[in-house]
Formats: C-alpha cells, sequence, structure tokens
C-alpha cells in the first residue's frame, strides 16, 4: 500500500487514517519544546522518541503515573484517541503535572468535549496543514486540522 493509500484510508475520506502511530514533526516539538522543556514522551517508539524519557506501545504509557512531569503526548490517532485525552485530563488535576497534547481539532467529538473543552488551559490551533514524518521521513501532508492542548499548570 501506498503512503498516500495508507494516509487517506482504505474507501474513506481524507479525515481517516490507516495508521495511528504518525511521528511528531521534529520541528514543531522543538519550538514547542524550547518554551516548555519536556522530560517525557507518552506516546513514543525506540525509534522517535522526542525526550530520553519515554513511553512506547509495549511500555504503556497509560498505565503509567506521569505526575510531577511536563509531559509530550502525540497519541496513536483513532478510537484510542479518548483514552489518551481522559489520561491527560486525570494527571493534570493535581496541578503539578503539565501535558500538552498534538491531536486532531475534533471539536465535535465526546473526547474533547469530556476532556479538552472546559478543561484545558489552552487550546492553540496549528495554521495550516501538518506534515508527519514516517520513519523519520517526510510523509504526506495531513488534510485535517490540529491542534495543541495545554493540559495543567
Amino acid at each position: 500500500m501506498s503512503e498516500q493509500a495508507s494516509f487517506f484510508g482504505k474507501g474513506s475520506p481524507a479525515l481517516t487514517s490507516d495508521r495511528t502511530d504518525w511521528e511528531t514533526p521534529r520541528e514543531l516539538f522543538d519550538r514547542l519544546n524550547a518554551f516548555w522543556h519536556f522530560d517525557l514522551d507518552a506516546a513514543a517508539s525506540d525509534t522517535n522518541h522526542l525526550c530520553v524519557d519515554y513511553y512506547t506501545k509495549e511500555t504503556d504509557g497509560l498505565a503509567h503515573s506521569w505526575a510531577g512531569r511536563r509531559v509530550w503526548c502525540n497519541p496513536p490517532y483513532g478510537k484510542q484517541i479518548a483514552a489518551w485525552a481522559r489520561k491527560a485530563y486525570e494527571e493534570t488535576r493535581d496541578g503539578r503535572t503539565l501535558v500538552i497534547m498534538l491531536v486532531p481539532a475534533r471539536t465535535d467529538t465526546r473526547w474533547y468535549h469530556d476532556y479538552i473543552q472546559g478543561h484545558a488551559a489552552e487550546v492553540k490551533f496549528i495554521r495550516g496543514r501538518l506534515k508527519y514524518t514516517l520513519g523519520g521521513g517526510c510523509a504526506e501532508q495531513r488534510t485535517i486540522p490540529f491542534h495543541a492542548c495545554q493540559m495543567g499548570r
């Protein structure tokens, strides 16, 4: 399957993808990290982590405490995104934890209303469209809008 076919999803509009593991665009992370100084990448892999401390699919960032950390989270997309939004919401209720999540701007979803709207300290919509990477190389440009949500502190 070509990268473009993988991006668009089988027989679906350009709002879905067969992939859930899109890597964070490095330029975007570097800009945000210069301000927030992240110390944990909550949803990474051994080859694409952006912080020294990180969780992978196998080590499951949802199963560990993020308390007191400055967390970067570009969660796997798809149905499981609600669990990551809930985790960010719950972890930041202590007032000591910061989570910045890069998520699709799906303001019509239950997870957005339950865990982001009214709970995020700030939501920054990303101007234009993101170009994600796959395996360190440039991938197709995403066709949906994204935002960075600040949870906590």
